[in-house]
């Protein structure tokens, strides 16, 4: 604890799992020898860059709770999770695809990003930017891949920018944003495989019958906030369903 050197580490070439965490490190550039590293923990440092010299084995690296301000400088070939919760990062702009073809887990929660334009890793699985100041959606119907995305506590009042090349997304939170009205809801029916929805601590979540609004329009949901569709609450859904089709003819 305390630490604000790490140079010795320079000689021990074959560590592969190293924690530094609750440190006073400003610079990680003595691990550029540790070749063979598979795992690193940095949280809670006094780190304002992620860049590192690239890391051929390197899988998983937290970076959790420092001051770093942008996601330049992180090329890891075989890096598969990435944590950068609680920094000071305004833009996603930084990482490569190119660069980062194995990254499957993106961390991002508690930054200050506004917008998903430039995410540049097209094949993440999971996908975590709660607590951001995110206001528009933008660039992801790249992410084919996208299993998992996580919004809460940001400011979303639209749900435009999703796409139905988002063919394998299955969780979707969109706890305590904006969102107002139904119609935008709807927007999320380009989402074929979505299973799994949180809207709670959204205005329209106050709305009389939320539950059946929102399911009338996604009835594929197989869970709304943290209860599971009811085989009632289908069949419910399935009368409304009936009954606006008739008033539309």
């Amino acid at each position: 604890r305390g630490l604000t050197d790490i140079s010795l580490l320079e000689r021990f070439v074959h560590l592969r799992y190293v924690d530094l965490s609750k440190n006073k490190l400003k610079d990680l550039a003595p691990l550029s020898s540790l070749i063979q590293l598979l795992w690193l923990k940095v949280d809670s440092n006094l780190l304002t860059s992620a860049s590192m010299q690239e890391l051929p084995y390197l899988q998983v690296i937290s970076f959790d709770c420092n001051c770093i301000m942008d996601l330049e400088g992180i090329t890891h070939p075989l890096l598969a999770s990435l944590s950068l919760k609680e920094n000071k990062i305004q833009t996603v702009l930084g990482l490569s695809h190119d660069q980062l073809f194995s990254l499957q887990v993106l961390e991002l929660r508690g930054n200050e990003i506004k917008t998903t334009a430039g995410l540049g890793v097209s094949k993440l699985k999971k996908l975590y930017l709660a607590k951001n100041t995110i206001c528009s959606l933008e660039g992801l119907e790249e992410f084919e891949k996208l299993e998992t995305l996580h919004l809460r506590d940001n400011k979303l009042e639209a749900l435009d920018g999703f796409s139905d090349s988002m063919k394998c997304l299955q969780y979707l939170n969109l706890r305590s944003n904006r969102i107002k009205s139904f119609q935008e809801v709807e927007k999320l029916q380009v989402l074929p495989m979505l299973q799994a929805l949180v809207l709670m601590d959204n205005p329209c979540a106050e709305e009389p019958n939320y539950r059946l609004e929102v399911l009338s329009r996604l009835p594929q949901l197989q869970r709304l906030d943290k209860e599971s569709v009811e085989e009632e609450e289908r069949k419910e859904v399935e009368n409304i369903r009936q009954t606006r089709k008739e008033k539309e003819k």
